[in-house]
């Protein structure tokens, strides 16, 4: 190597010196006081990626108001009636403004472009009930105010509603599967839950890229608001089934068509939890609620289907991704429609007890956008 002409040596010492120095400044500070400084920021998000955020348990957290949500406009044309609760009357609009903040991590705020541009010439399948076809609204109507009218569409196929964002060649799918399994009628009329069939419904999850499932309030209706008549595995009639084996039943199932089916290097799995009801027997517990619960006076009830769940993800081999909302979701009674869940005028809301409350669904902007702002996280 060459002599090093005085001009250089001094740049080389400036470097050397200022390098050091913005070490030793961060380096005073400590690793978790400078996490701190960047708490709302986020660069840990982005530097850290998917792995770190997994290790995070974002169940834990504090609702946090926020004058800047929501993220969409509460007249999306995509949303259904019964999760339009302004257009139907609701007159407080605060239930919008919430964001949920993890303890021990950042997630960041949904950009309907860089989803977009994650999702380019991919397929997303959401698959479940009507909690997760509210899911699927939200999502839609995340990216949809960024696509020209003639460049977006809908379209239908058997179960399944898709719309396409046709520049990015990309769809968002709602598959109507609420067991997984397939339900049947018979020869009498009679509704048959078939625990290990399930092909009928997986042909329309076929090539997805990624795959989002929820199952599990169907399995629990009770009495006269059962779901079905009989199961039958085989050519057995399992009768009188309690609803949890026959849950863990058809969800074991629906594991071994995944563990066969799929290759986790072409598609990405996960698993939303169950979405807490506020008293659905009576339905009035999230009537005219205006802000979430600050806190549980008890410990939180762990529901039954949540443990199935869990256990029979543990036996699979196929890394599947349990996002846990049950938790954060049973904050928020004053999230769902309740009776504004239809339209209502001024005469209708003075005699509101005459009709029913819904405290399952969710009124959109809302409480899914959260569950998917925590989605686009994890892909």
């Amino acid at each position: 190597m060459g002599d090093f002409s005085p001009y250089s040596l001094f740049l080389l010492f400036f470097i050397s010196f200022t390098f050091n120095s913005l070490n030793f400044s961060y380096g005073d500070l400590g690793e978790a006081e400078w996490i701190n400084v960047k708490d709302d920021d986020e660069y840990n998000m982005v530097q850290n990626g998917i792995t770190s955020l997994k290790k995070c348990d974002l169940s834990s957290g504090i609702w946090v108001y926020d004058q800047s949500y929501p993220l969409y406009d509460s007249g999306c044309p995509y949303l259904s009636t019964r999760v339009s609760c302004q257009q139907n009357g609701r007159p407080d609009t605060d239930y919008e403004k919430w964001r949920w903040k993890p303890h021990g991590c950042s997630i960041p705020r949904f950009h309907a472009l860089d989803f977009l541009a994650k999702m380019r010439m991919k397929r997303i399948v959401l698959v479940g009930d009507s909690i997760m076809r509210n899911q699927w609204e939200s999502l839609v109507c995340l990216v949809e105010a960024v696509i020209p009218p003639e460049r977006k569409m809908v379209t239908y196929n058997g179960p399944t509603m898709s719309f396409h964002a046709l520049d990015f060649e990309t769809s968002i799918e709602f598959s109507w599967a609420p067991f997984l399994v397939e339900i049947k009628e018979g020869s009498k009329k009679e509704r048959i839950l078939h625990l290990d069939s399930i092909e009928v419904n997986a042909r329309f999850w076929r090539g997805a890229d990624i795959l989002v499932f929820d199952s599990a309030h169907w399995w629990t209706h009770s009495s006269k608001w059962s779901s079905w008549d009989y199961c039958m595995e085989g050519q057995s009639v399992l009768r009188n089934l309690n609803p949890m084996i026959a849950y863990e039943k058809g969800l074991t199932t629906w594991a071994k068509w995944i563990d066969l089916n799929l290759n986790p290097q072409r598609t990405q799995v996960i698993f939303r939890s169950i979405s807490p009801q506020h008293n659905r027997e009576t339905g009035w517990k999230c009537y005219n609620q205006r802000k979430p619960l600050g806190y549980f006076s008890h410990k939180l009830h762990v529901p039954e289907q949540l443990i199935v769940l869990q256990g029979v993800l543990r036996k699979m081999n196929f890394p599947v991704y349990l996002q846990d909302i049950t938790r954060i979701s049973a904050f928020r009674r004053d999230g769902h429609p309740s009776v504004y869940a239809r339209a209502l005028d001024e005469k209708d809301r003075l005699h509101h007890k005459d009709y029913t409350s819904d405290c399952s669904h969710w009124c959109l902007p809302g409480v899914p956008d959260i569950w998917n702002e925590m989605l686009n996280a994890l892909l």
